[in-house]
């Protein structure tokens, strides 16, 4: 298992080609978009358990209009184009862009998806999209300014009608022990306090992984040997799968990443 380096990767572009040009290529992917430089099982398991709780909201209608933001390697582009859907995925990694236009074509789907090298700060994709999909890209916007104006980026891609589906982590309670240089779980109030004031409805709220034991090892790792860091992680995926599965959903209180389903607060006909 290789460590992520800490030095000069602070900086977004900077970065996110870098994780790509070492994980992108490798596999699904996973170690680029999920847990940096994670053991395979422990990334699919995170894998796993966010496609379980985005699956409700992303039952799409063949030609719905998908916009997938910081889509990665297109793991979530590549599943919606594969149903029907017209998918823009956006990331700020040239190298991202490149492994999903490719793993598109290897998977026969690319005639339904355009990928674009694009920073959400700057989000300009050309017209308006009935679902709008962002999985854990907010929580690597530090700065609140910054934050503020990607969300809007958003919204204004967002057509009248339209859905915003956002996967961040967002406890209910401060947890910093997990924060870095490159990550900050925000508290689920602070999210949805941002929301409102960008023009936001709330559809739902669901969870996505309440067992404890990723926030309580994952501050830890640094200080543990390789071998003893494998076996931590292999016990932790072994306790968390289980519960996640069969609650992530439901038990949202304790869920250390949450869905926010989320429409325009104002109508079409509102004045």
């Amino acid at each position: 298992m290789r460590a992520p380096r800490t030095a000069a990767i602070c900086q977004p572009v900077v970065y996110w080609e870098d994780r790509a040009r070492r994980f992108a290529a490798e596999g699904e992917g996973l170690a680029a978009v999920c847990s940096y430089g994670m053991p395979a099982f422990y990334n699919r398991m995170i894998h796993f358990c966010q496609r379980l709780a985005l699956q409700p909201w992303l039952r799409l209608r063949p030609g719905t209009r998908v916009l997938d933001v910081g889509c990665g390697v297109g793991r979530w582009s590549r599943m919606l184009a594969a149903r029907g859907a017209r998918v823009t995925g956006i990331d700020l990694s040239p190298t991202m862009v490149a492994q999903a236009s490719r793993r598109a074509s290897s998977q026969g789907v690319a005639g339904n998806c355009r990928f674009l090298v694009q920073d959400l700060a700057a989000l300009d994709a050309g017209e308006k999209f009935d679902v709008i999909l962002s999985v854990t890209v907010l929580q690597h916007i530090l700065e609140p300014a910054a934050l503020r104006g990607a969300l809007q980026r958003m919204v204004e891609h967002l057509a009248v009608n339209g859905t915003l589906i956002v996967l961040e982590a967002a406890p209910n309670r401060l947890i910093e022990d997990c924060d870095s240089a490159i990550f900050r779980a925000r508290q689920r109030s602070t999210y949805l306090q941002l929301f409102g004031d960008c023009g936001l409805q709330v559809r739902a709220i669901t969870g996505v992984d309440p067992a404890p034991f990723k926030t309580w090892l994952l501050p830890r790792l640094s200080r543990m040997s390789p071998r003893l860091r494998l076996t931590a992680l292999a016990g932790v995926t072994a306790l968390s799968l289980p519960i996640d599965v069969l609650f992530g959903r439901t038990a949202v209180g304790p869920s250390w990443h949450a869905v926010f389903v989320l429409r325009h607060a104002r109508g079409p006909d509102a004045h």
